[in-house]
Order: structure tokens, then C-alpha cells, then sequence
């Protein structure tokens, strides 16, 4: 039992031997080799790592964008023990890996244990350390939660202002039918009192049904024009009633002169200006019934990506298409979309993987979101799913301005953010990295230069 080499460490030094005996009881003693890994970051602290020899290095980040935070040579350093001060899972993990520099040795103590020891020792310290802990993951948690509710009120409004327009236009749409069946029903009784016969009725139907399956005449809004001047010019001449309102429905459409006298010929002059505006008012009836259908399909389509970018009514833990969940994000940021070009390389056949889908729904959204600051209103936003083995990758990429160093140095630290106060969306690149890498067992790193930035995340299909 090292009581000699307890006694000459920083960390240990002022306790008894009686004390220090229950302390490496409780423990025990891990030899550790160069590259070794002793503990992983976001891990739950589990133990408390006290180095007696040797050296550990402390780092942050994947393989692939691995940042070192500190090195522990000095025997007393330690690291980890945080769930003797806190039971709950959140907050409680490894805040680095701790990796081999060399041939060592650590005693390793169950956070359970520390904490039972530290309160037997020193009541008094116990409840302040428990104390200052819990408050500093109590302010977090609420600094968290008040940025995640302004980044909610932000999507709320993008999505209301998103749901508006075509809500809007439903109404407007409904207002004018309401107006067009009543100048149908109008026409209907002109043309009854019309004495037209029922095989004028007829011949007036096959007319319609005629005009509305033929293709509409090329050249555009220029030839519609000039449809419509001919057709009220013609109407005038025979006496009807308003000929100017009833021409430009019947030009747009796409009816021209020689079917309105094909018109006239079938029900006579006398009735010509009912029958057409009874034609004119199906048509109209037509093409609102298709915006109101185009306008509460996108409603529709609105819902079904709230639902699916917030995971309402499935499981926490499903097999997923990343792709879908991409395409539910963009719909929730649409509002934002405005002057930025999306390109899109998805993979047809990318491999569908367990995961929490509505985490990475949040991880999505603020790699879009930053993306889409970088840019200011202008560029271009490239989304790229592929598979790489059995891992499936996400790329997003814009041609913003790039991140500077200094930027890219801190990127990963929680807190640590460069936008204003309600900007953003509450959910830093910390939390993001900690979805991907806790959550999901995987990596998130970026390239950045002046031209852009590309945002890899790597996910794997094994838990």
C-alpha cells in the first residue's frame, strides 16, 4: 500500500493515516501504458482518477479534431469523481479523455465511495462542494433552457410567418369562389331565361369541356393579353353585358375568338353573353379550387415537418433516413432561406441507422442555422449525405466568410459562442459535438477557410 507516496501528494497530503487507509481501500491501484485509454469523455465519472506515476494526458474532440487540455504529471493531479457530488447523469460525465503518455500508475476511487468518505471526513465541505455544483448545473441548465426557449420562439415565427402566406391565400381563395359561384349561378338563370334548348345545353357543355382539355396557346402573358382585347372588343360589339370583366377569365383560360363564335353558333347571339359568362365562371371555379388545394397542401406538408423535426408520437430511439430528418430542418428554417441557394447531394441509397432522431434534429439545425448567419442573406448551402462502410456522413457546407482561428480554437467549448445575445439557436457546438459523440458514437469536425465552411458529422450504426 503506497500510505508513503498518499502522504507526498498535494491532493492527499493533510489527511490522517487512518484516513488515507479507507481512501485506497475503497479505491484501487491501475497500471496504465503508453496510448493507453483509461476514460472517455462524456463517459459517466464514475471514478475519481488520482495519478500516483507516470503521465496522462487530458483531450477533447474526436480522433480527427482532438484538442489536448492539459497533461497530468504530477502524482496527486486528478480527474473525474464528479457523481459524488451529483446523481443525475446530465453533468456528471468525464469533461475530457484521459490517455496514457507513458508507463503509470493511478488509484482509482468509485465516485460513490468519495463521496460517502468526504462526508464522513469533513460534513461541512461535503455540502458546500455539493452545493456550489449543483447551483453552477442548476445556472447552466437555466441559461440553456432560456436560449433554447428564445431559439423556439425564433422557429415559432419562422413557421407562423411560413404557415401565413398560403393560410392567407386559402382565404382569399375562398372569397373569390364564394363571388364566382354566384356569377355562375346568375349566368345559369340568364341562360334559363334564354329559352336555350337542351341540345343547345349540350353543345354549350361539349364547348367547355372542349376549351378546358386543350392545351394553353404559347407566347405567354403578351398573347393572353391580346386574346383578351380581341375577346372584349367582340363582346362589346354583340351588346354583352360588362364585356371587359368577362374577357380576361376566358383569356387566361385560353380561349380565343374563333371558339367564342363557335360559342355563339351553338346558343345564338341573344344568349352568347350568359352562356360565356357561365363558362367563364367554371373555369375561374377551377383554377381556385386548385390554389386552395396547392395552398392547404402546404399546410399540410408544414405539419408533417414539425411532426417529423420534433419526433412527435414515435420513439426516442428509432432507425432513421438522415436525409428526412435534413429536409424537415430546411422546412423549419425556411424563413431564414431567403437568397440562399440549397444544393442538395443526397444519397438515394444511404443506409438507414438507429438513432435519437429529434437530438440530431437539433444537432441539424444548428449547423444550418450557423451556416446560414455566415452567409448574410446570400450564397450558397450544400447538403451532402453519403456512407463510408456501415458509418453514415452529413456534410453542410456554405460560402460564407469562414471561421477565424481563433474561432476554430474554441469552437467546442461550452459556452463559448460568437453571436449576440437571442441570436442563434441556444444550442452551441458543445452540445452538438456531445449528441453526436455521447448520443450517437460518433465524430462532428469542420474544415473552415475564407471561401466557406464544411461541418462533417460521422455517425455509426453500432451502439
Amino acid at each position: 500500500m503506497p500510505l508513503d507516496e498518499l502522504h507526498g501528494t498535494f491532493l492527499t497530503s493533510g489527511l490522517s493515516d487512518p484516513q488515507l487507509v479507507d481512501l485506497y481501500e475503497a479505491g484501487d491501484e491501475v497500471q496504465f501504458d503508453r496510448g493507453e485509454l483509461l476514460f472517455a469523455e462524456g463517459e459517466p465519472a464514475d471514478y475519481l482518477w488520482i495519478l500516483l506515476a507516470g503521465e496522462l494526458e487530458l483531450s477533447r474532440g474526436s480522433a480527427k479534431e482532438r484538442i489536448v487540455l492539459a497533461t497530468m504529471s504530477t502524482p496527486g493531479q486528478w480527474a473525474g469523481g464528479l457523481r459524488a457530488w451529483g446523481d443525475t447523469a446530465e453533468g456528471a460525465g468525464y469533461r475530457a479523455s484521459g490517455r496514457g503518455l507513458s508507463h503509470g500508475r493511478c488509484l482509482r476511487v468509485p465516485s460513490e465511495d468519495l463521496g460517502r468518505l468526504v462526508g464522513e471526513w469533513f460534513p461541512f465541505g461535503k455540502h458546500m462542494i455539493t452545493g456550489i455544483y449543483q447551483t453552477v448545473r442548476g445556472i447552466e441548465a437555466t441559461v440553456r433552457q432560456r436560449e433554447s426557449l428564445v431559439a423556439l420562439g425564433t422557429l415559432a415565427a419562422g413557421l407562423a410567418h411560413e404557415i401565413n402566406n398560403p393560410a392567407a391565400a386559402t382565404l382569399r381563395a375562398v372569397d373569390a369562389l364564394r363571388a364566382t359561384c354566384d356569377a355562375m349561378v346568375s349566368a345559369l338563370r340568364q341562360l334559363a331565361g334564354s329559352a336555350i334548348t337542351p341540345e343547345q345545353c349540350v353543345d354549350l357543355e361539349t364547348l367547355r369541356v372542349e376549351q378546358a382539355s386543350a392545351p394553353m396557346p404559347e407566347g405567354g402573358a403578351l398573347a393572353a393579353a391580346d386574346r383578351e382585347d380581341g375577346i372584349g372588343r367582340w363582346l362589346e360589339q354583340r351588346g354583352v353585358e360588362d364585356p371587359w370583366h368577362l374577357a380576361p377569365p376566358l383569356a387566361a383560360a385560353g380561349a380565343g375568338l374563333p371558339w367564342c363564335e363557335r360559342v355563339e353558333q351553338a346558343v345564338g347571339t341573344d344568349a352568347v353573353g350568359p352562356a360565356l359568362q357561365w363558362v367563364a365562371s367554371t373555369a375561374t371555379a377551377g383554377a381556385l379550387l386548385e390554389e386552395i388545394q396547392e395552398t392547404t397542401s402546404r399546410i399540410s406538408q408544414l405539419v408533417e415537418s414539425v411532426k417529423s423535426y420534433s419526433q412527435m408520437d414515435r420513439a426516442s430511439l428509432q432507425r432513421i433516413d438522415v436525409s428526412d430528418g435534413i429536409e424537415s430542418t430546411l422546412a423549419m428554417l425556411s424563413s431564414k432561406l431567403t437568397g440562399i441557394e440549397v444544393e442538395r447531394g443526397y444519397d438515394p441509397e444511404l443506409p438507414k441507422i438507429e438513432a435519437y432522431a429529434g437530438e440530431l434534429n437539433q444537432v441539424w439545425t444548428n449547423l444550418i442555422d450557423n451556416a446560414i448567419d455566415a452567409m448574410q442573406g446570400r450564397g450558397v448551402l450544400r447538403l451532402v449525405t453519403r456512407s463510408d462502410g456501415a458509418d453514415v456522413i452529413v456534410e453542410i457546407s456554405d460560402t460564407g466568410h469562414g471561421m477565424l482561428p481563433e474561432v476554430q480554437a474554441r469552437a467546442f467549448e461550452p459556452f463559448f459562442t460568437t453571436k449576440d445575445v437571442g441570436k442563434g439557436t441556444g444550442l452551441g457546438l458543445d452540445i452538438s459535438r456531445r449528441i453526436v459523440t455521447e448520443r450517437h458514437r460518433g465524430e462532428i469536425s469542420f474544415d473552415s477557410s475564407p471561401a466557406g465552411t464544411t461541418v462533417q458529422v460521422r455517425l455509426s450504426p453500432s451502439r
